[in-house]
């Protein structure tokens, strides 16, 4: 099939039953399709359509970014993930203001020296736009190629990413560029999925090799599985009437920049640290534990309460910490283990008042 043929029968099948409802696909804008490209990363588009609302919502345009503070953003990307996403908006928002007068540039080069912004997205931001011819290669664009063109190997093999590369860069129409691009990533979202593809609906079934091997565990090739670790957290969470006293997590790699329960490897370090603080302690209780997936490992968290009868000094000392207010929430950014401790403190509240 030659690559005139491969993109027209993209570009038809996008005709009639691609996306073009998706929230970031209405009033488009460099800034609309920026926001939706990092939030779509990794991220799965049901997911992301309620956050890119609240987000758009709160934050319309790079002013608002520049005029807010990174705990604002990161309050409503609360339990989205990936918080370092979050962060590069941020940096990148301050950027376009000292560097672009406050506009979201239009060249190529430009665009992929900003804060998690690589070439697949740079492409896929400028060509969603403004139409620019740009190819982007993501996972799904990698596996519907893989499939396809019946490619042994896997997706984080450099040497496939090169010829992957190789490939869009021919098939990718110079006209139309931005219905094509969205056009294959829908095809590989909604048809070519990682398991079960419904290859009986696909514009691209009559000459892809793996349908005609009807060998879909072969392509592609799935990486050798890796022992999925379990940490263990001790989270003490200390209540004052309606409070919780949050730590802005400001060292540690995970939840960078978000605010926690002081957290410990042990219960014997989150007891040293209650005795060290000489806090006054009216009740000690272990609540249920949980896991919490990420991506690489499962965090096993147990929760400690702690209430105490009166606001200790020393936590007025320390200005990385501050007191939750459940009534009258701050807008900071919460981990999601962190949301679930605090909706069940919530639930319980409402179903005293209804008793």
């Amino acid at each position: 099939m030659t690559t005139y043929i491969f993109s027209q029968l993209v570009l038809n099948w996008y005709h009639n039953n691609g996306r073009k409802n998706l929230p970031w696909q209405k009033n488009k804008s460099l800034y609309i399709v920026w926001i939706s490209e990092i939030m779509l990363q990794q991220t799965q588009v049901k997911s992301v359509i309620p956050y890119f609302k609240k987000f758009i919502l709160t934050f319309p345009n790079i002013k608002s970014i520049n005029d807010s503070t990174l705990d604002e953003l990161l309050h409503l990307w609360s339990g989205l993930g990936y918080y370092r996403r979050a962060v590069n908006i941020y940096k990148t928002a301050k950027i376009i203001e000292r560097e672009f007068q406050g506009v979201f540039p239009t060249k190529f080069l430009d665009v992929i020296k900003l804060p998690g912004i690589g070439r697949s997205t740079a492409g896929a931001i400028l060509s969603l736009s403004l139409n620019f011819f740009y190819p982007i290669l993501d996972g799904n664009v990698k596996r519907i190629l893989i499939r396809y063109y019946g490619i042994v190997g896997t997706l984080q093999n450099k040497i496939i990413e090169k010829k992957l590369w190789n490939i869009i860069e021919l098939i990718t129409p110079i006209h139309n560029t931005g219905k094509f691009n969205q056009a294959i990533m829908d095809i590989g979202a909604i048809i070519c999925t990682h398991k079960k593809p419904k290859c009986k609906i696909c514009p691209l079934q009559e000459k892809c090799i793996t349908k005609l091997e009807k060998k879909w565990e072969k392509y592609p090739l799935k990486n050798i599985k890796k022992i999925c670790l379990k940490k263990i957290s001790w989270f003490v969470v200390i209540k004052f009437k309606n409070s919780f006293w949050m730590q802005k997590n400001i060292k540690k790699k995970i939840w960078k920049n978000l605010f926690t329960f002081p957290t410990f490897e042990t219960e014997i370090l989150a007891l040293n640290w209650l005795k060290e603080k000489k806090i006054n302690i009216t009740k000690y209780e272990r609540m249920t534990s949980f896991i919490h997936k990420f991506s690489h490992f499962n965090l096993q968290v147990y929760p400690v309460l702690i209430k105490i009868s009166y606001n200790s000094k020393f936590y007025k000392e320390n200005n990385t910490g501050l007191w939750y207010n459940l009534k009258m929430p701050q807008n900071i950014g919460l981990p999601k283990p962190v949301q679930v401790i605090l909706e069940s403190f919530k639930k319980n509240t409402l179903k005293k008042k209804e008793n």
